[in-house]
């Protein structure tokens, strides 16, 4: 999908200048759209022609609902069976519990998805046909709702000002609480969605997952709406300073949309943000990070270290020694790209390390918020943000197993060593 992408944008009349966009820009751009990023080297609106723009769209759908998943919807649009080798990837691919009931479950992934998409439209289209008329602000309030709900980051603002993304309408309660609403339903991932579809009101039966995705997602929407509150937006008036604290909460998982410069913030205010962005959103969502599942289960097992048990809890369940050892492998990858990614831009561009690292966090985020140095970076630089992009959307450990191959049976068992750590 990138590779098509980038051949598209490479065409003269995907640009409204007429002329050919050089292939690494093209790659860079059709990367951050197809991994849902929102990072770019050319204004959006002010670059791309109508069918430049339409193409990236596309992209950020088929890159926030899943390849896989528009895989089937393909299939199932044929009129073909869709087989148990396609279930059974379909099911991978959005961190279903089983394979029965897949196909009913993706025709409501799919429904649900456009359903929501055109609802955020509709709330949109109050304030952009407002102020661009009829027929450009339904395209706009199109592709902002996809744009958000697919937790891209993409903005059609930069006839205002290039690369200023919302901070137009930071005080406009519509699209503000629009986009936050359209980042959260599709953060908190497609199973989640069953599960309040099937269980509604009932909370207690939800699964253990949808129960921790649900209670960590508040915490991280509280806590640093709290910090950002009462620490960096002190100057506004109470409302607004809610408004643009919640935003400033929400966005950065991983969405990419901001209404206020991130120059602006304190370093303490760019640290909450980066951390942010490395956690990212839930699995089997349109969000990517290391996701708040892993962040949950590495605090249960350092609690279960603290109280000296056995194995980790999280709401009265046991926690697999397994998924432990996978959340750490990620935390542990997440870290090592973040930070060496971050040490050599800075090398090669001579930047700020905390402007890098902030650059690299919401690269492997896929969030696409930047301090405003993306569209000045060197070749190398953004090859490497590329690929970033790339590995934090389809993920480090899928990349490592398919280039590893299959599970290998330990024949052998070495002596047990005693290693002091801590």
């Amino acid at each position: 999908m990138i590779i098509v992408g980038t051949l598209l944008l490479m065409l003269p009349f995907s640009s409204k200048s007429g002329t050919s966009t050089p292939f690494l820009d093209c790659l860079f751009t059709a990367t951050s759209s197809s991994c849902v990023t929102g990072l770019v080297v050319h204004d959006t609106a002010t670059h791309w022609s109508l069918f430049g723009q339409i193409v990236i769209l596309l992209m950020i759908q088929i890159g926030g609902m899943g390849i896989v998943t528009m895989s089937i919807l393909a299939v199932m649009l044929s009129g073909k069976k869709v087989n148990l080798m396609q279930r059974s990837t379909m099911q991978e691919s959005i961190s279903a519990h089983k394979v029965g009931g897949i196909i009913q479950l993706s025709r409501f992934i799919i429904v649900t998805s456009l359903i929501v998409e055109m609802l955020g439209a509709v709330a949109f289209s109050f304030v952009f046909c407002r102020d661009y008329g009829f027929l450009k602000g339904i395209w706009m309030s199109v592709f902002h709702s996809v744009s958000a709900f697919c937790n891209a980051g993409f903005d059609l603002m930069g006839e205002t000002a290039k690369f200023s993304s919302l901070t137009s309408y930071v005080y406009n309660p519509i699209v503000n609480i629009t986009v936050m609403l359209l980042i959260i339903i599709g953060g908190i991932g497609f199973l989640t969605w069953d599960d309040i579809k099937t269980n509604k009101w009932h909370i207690r039966h939800y699964r253990v997952q949808s129960k921790i995705i649900f209670l960590v997602t508040a915490i991280l929407i509280l806590v640093p709406t709290l910090y950002f509150f009462f620490f960096e937006f002190n100057e506004l008036s109470f409302g607004k300073r809610i408004l643009v604290s919640l935003f400033q909460a929400v966005t950065p998982r991983t969405a990419g949309f901001n209404t206020v410069d991130a120059s602006g913030l304190s370093e303490t205010g760019n640290a909450v943000v980066t951390v942010l962005m490395l956690i990212g959103g839930a699995p089997g969502s349109t969000a990517g990070g290391m996701k708040i599942t892993t962040v949950a289960v590495l605090i249960a097992a350092t609690v279960s270290v603290f109280r000296k048990r056995d194995s980790a809890h999280i709401l009265h369940r046991r926690v697999s020694d397994e998924t432990v050892k996978i959340a750490a492998t990620v935390l542990v990858m997440y870290i090592t790209l973040f930070v060496l990614g971050a040490m050599v831009l800075s090398s090669v561009e001579n930047f700020p390390l905390t402007d890098c690292l902030y650059e690299t966090a919401s690269a492997i985020g896929t969030v696409g918020l930047t301090t405003g140095i993306t569209p000045s970076l060197s070749a190398v630089s953004r090859i490497i943000l590329i690929f970033l992009m790339y590995m934090g959307r389809v993920g480090g450990l899928t990349i490592v197993f398919a280039t590893f191959g299959g599970t290998q049976k330990n024949l052998v068992k070495y002596p047990q060593a005693t290693i002091t750590v801590g």
